[in-house]
């Protein structure tokens, strides 16, 4: 492990250059929301993106969005610690999108025993990433600004997921011919409550397929089948991103390696936890993060008219 240290660290380093990137954009979008309605051309002008306040919300973006995604991968790595189990650190992804990061990952290195560890590690992760993503959203939407409506003609809308509604109820007041203009605080959280949802599909070697077998062992197969199938229909219906997600799960496998006590019993606060995680998911899931961009509608985009 000690020999590939470097590689952690310049991915690492790479993933705070694109994360910065991406938070230019949406510290651009906040600072310049007015101006941009009337002209989006505005954002091919330099000078939008030299703007001290917007240089100064993409470094918050990254600090949010890093601790974030630390927090998730190190709820991991120390878990497979506490229980003696290799594991590299984590791998963090840089990604040339609107969020700039593909996410990140730790490989376990030596065979997980036992379902209790099992579990543990995997719902680590989601745990830590929804805990510190909470705050992130309360306090985004708290300094996000109200703004005269906007046009939506070639603009990103982006889904909205059950814990952003709730959180903005309590926090915000919707104002009739107003756009609410996310801080990049509240899309750090957005993005964190996203990757909690992806890791707790319950299926392979995701994070939520360690959870559903440590709590059904073998049964947990039956899940993994249903999963392809129903994220291909949101992939046609909902955000063509689930098709590709499919895929990803496809080729990482969708049955569980066979841990060595399979018919043993992981305790009543294990299962209340896995309950917790199955909360989690519901609050954090968003069928369509980016609106308009179903199968169906991208056929019709391109000319195919199948919609």
């Amino acid at each position: 492990m000690k020999s590939k240290v470097w590689l952690n660290a310049l991915l690492f380093a790479l993933t705070i250059i694109t994360t910065y990137l991406a938070g230019l954009s949406w510290g651009a979008n906040y600072v310049f929301a007015e101006e941009l309605g009337a002209n989006a051309d505005l954002l091919a002008w330099p000078g939008v993106f030299a703007d001290q306040k917007v240089l100064s919300l993409a470094a918050v973006y990254v600090i949010c969005l890093m601790s974030i995604l630390v927090g998730h991968e190190l709820g991991h790595y120390l878990t497979c610690r506490r229980y003696g189990i290799s594991a590299t650190l984590p791998y963090f992804i840089p990604g040339p999108n609107l969020i700039g990061t593909l996410g990140a990952f730790i490989k376990i290195k030596s065979p997980i025993a036992g379902k209790k560890p099992l579990f543990d590690i995997g719902i680590a992760g989601p745990l830590v990433g929804f805990a510190l993503s909470v705050p992130a959203v309360a306090a985004g939407l708290l300094l996000s600004r109200s703004v005269p409506v906007l046009p939506h003609e070639d603009t990103i809308v982006f889904g909205e997921p059950l814990l952003l509604k709730i959180v903005g109820a309590l926090f915000l007041r919707h104002q009739e011919g107003y756009d609410i203009i996310l801080h990049p605080v509240a899309f750090a959280g957005w993005v964190g409550l996203l990757v909690s949802a992806f890791n707790l599909f319950p299926v392979g070697q995701l994070d939520g397929g360690h959870i559903s077998y440590a709590l059904l062992g073998r049964r947990s197969l039956k899940l993994s089948l249903f999963i392809i199938p129903a994220l291909m229909l949101m992939g046609i219906f909902f955000w063509v991103g689930w098709l590709l997600w499919a895929l990803v799960i496809v080729l990482l496998g969708l049955r569980h390696p066979v841990v060595f006590d399979e018919s043993s019993d992981i305790g009543r606060s294990r299962k209340v936890l896995g309950l917790i995680a199955i909360l989690v998911f519901i609050l954090s899931f968003i069928p369509d993060p980016v609106r308009g961009f179903d199968l169906l509608s991208v056929l019709e985009q391109a000319g195919f008219g199948l919609k």
